[in-house]
């Protein structure tokens, strides 16, 4: 799916907003285009009442990114912008994410966290839960390694 360049921007403008750059996890303009235009990824956006869909020119509070094959679907990306946090819209957008994952047909849901992400307990909140780790994925600016959480929700 590619998405049109008013909500790549809306995207971009969040994610930078969203993650904080000590940690490297926010992808830049090419890699969020490349892997839309790969096929197989779809996103969703979410506007500060919780509405979707959000149209063209609407402010964006949220969004996520995922990548499905076969019937396996990874959340890549999920943020919610800073001044839009503490409003209930991250667990509005996690439940459509996995509601409309199930209505597609997928069986098992996966992401992939570094450890200590504050989205931690939302996630867990759905039901995912921890399946791996690996360790020292991540690298902050200042060189410290982070873990990897890899988590699981089964769907059927």
């Amino acid at each position: 799916m590619i998405a049109p360049e008013d909500d790549i921007d809306r995207i971009m403008a969040v994610m930078e907003a969203a993650f904080p750059p000590e940690f490297g996890e926010a992808w830049n303009r090419r890699q969020l285009i490349d892997a839309m235009i790969v096929g197989n990824c779809r996103y969703g956006l979410i506007g500060p009442e919780g509405d979707e869909p959000v149209r063209e020119g609407d402010e964006v509070a949220g969004f996520f990114l995922a990548r499905s094959v076969l019937d396996e679907e990874e959340l890549l990306l999920f943020a919610i912008h800073p001044s839009f946090r503490r409003r209930g819209l991250g667990g509005i957008l996690l439940r459509r994410f996995i509601e409309t994952a199930r209505n597609r047909g997928m069986h098992r849901l996966f992401l992939e966290m570094r450890r200590g992400n504050p989205a931690a307990g939302l996630y867990a909140a759905h039901g995912f839960r921890p399946v791996g780790i690996r360790p020292g994925y991540y690298r902050t600016t200042d060189g410290v390694r982070l873990d990897a959480i890899s988590q699981e929700l089964v769907l059927v």
